[in-house]
């Protein structure tokens, strides 16, 4: 536990929390306009009358229902949220490596699993204070949204809930991606572009490549889509069951195993690597 609260003190002692914190408020504010301006957008456009065929047809029609527009709201700043929590938890690790006390941490604690342990910890409870934050701005401003879309705040339906709480475990996932991450780059400029990089690009990569080719491989190659991280958190947080996509359990367990990975091979990585 004095690790845990050891490593806290060394994230709230720098400023790199509350900048990563305003960065992320800033683009909450735009996921949320983003996400409102969509809604408005679909709730005036009839799927009968958009030329789709039937499965895709289907597809707006559910995406559409109050439900999951109130949940696509109420998780607004998922996508840039988790990037801040991974790219602040990998900070967490590298940090030491770029103010060089990663020799005293390991000096004081030689058992280097234990510190792995305490980072994560630490990263994860940062996680969950940004998922903290976010939701309750959403609980605040989204029924004044909701009001103004003619729906109701949907927050009686169970199904709103369950995606916040999955929202929850998504920022706790990501943050220990980040732990994991840090220990594979130890620049902590490497680390911080190297991540972005990949998150940003290769989310919408994935995305575009997935719908080009999956009209000609077929609705399985589509699925497929679950196997990048940034997709499989998204879909964790979809309010109901979407026609043409994984279960969201599907979402979770792809994460899950994503993180168990970056952890353990942290680890790892951290009792086997010389610290200079």
């Amino acid at each position: 536990m004095n690790l845990v609260k050891s490593e806290l003190f060394k994230i709230r002692s720098t400023s790199t929390w509350w900048i990563f914190g305003l960065v992320t408020l800033v683009l909450w504010a735009l996921a949320l306009l983003a996400n409102w301006a969509s809604s408005s957008i679909s709730a005036g456009v009839d799927p009968a009358e958009q030329g789709l065929n039937p499965d895709e047809t289907e597809q707006l029609r559910v995406a559409n229902a109050a439900v999951n527009v109130a949940t696509n709201l109420y998780t607004s700043g998922q996508f840039f949220g988790v990037l801040m929590v991974m790219l602040l938890s990998a900070i967490v690790v590298t940090n030491e490596f770029f103010h060089l006390t990663a020799t005293t941490t390991f000096l004081v604690t030689p058992r280097r699993e234990r510190v792995v342990y305490a980072k994560l910890a630490a990263s994860v409870m940062f996680g969950v204070g940004f998922w903290l934050a976010s939701t309750l701005l959403n609980l605040l401003f989204v029924p004044f949204i909701l009001k103004a879309l003619d729906i109701g705040t949907q927050l009686g339906e169970p199904a709103i809930w369950r995606a916040i709480g999955l929202n929850a475990l998504a920022y706790a996932l990501w943050a220990i991606l980040g732990v994991g991450a840090g220990v594979l780059i130890r620049s902590q400029l490497g680390a911080t572009i190297t991540l972005t990089m990949v998150y940003v690009v290769g989310s919408f990569g994935a995305s575009l490549f997935f719908a080009l080719l999956s009209p000609r491989l077929g609705d399985w190659f589509s699925k497929l889509q679950v196997l990048v991280p940034p997709l499989a958190s998204q879909l964790m947080i979809s309010g109901t069951e979407l026609p043409g996509n994984p279960p969201r359990w599907v979402g979770a367990v792809v994460l899950i195993g994503y993180a168990a990975f970056a952890g353990v091979l942290g680890t790892w990585l951290i009792k086997r690597r010389d610290i200079t």
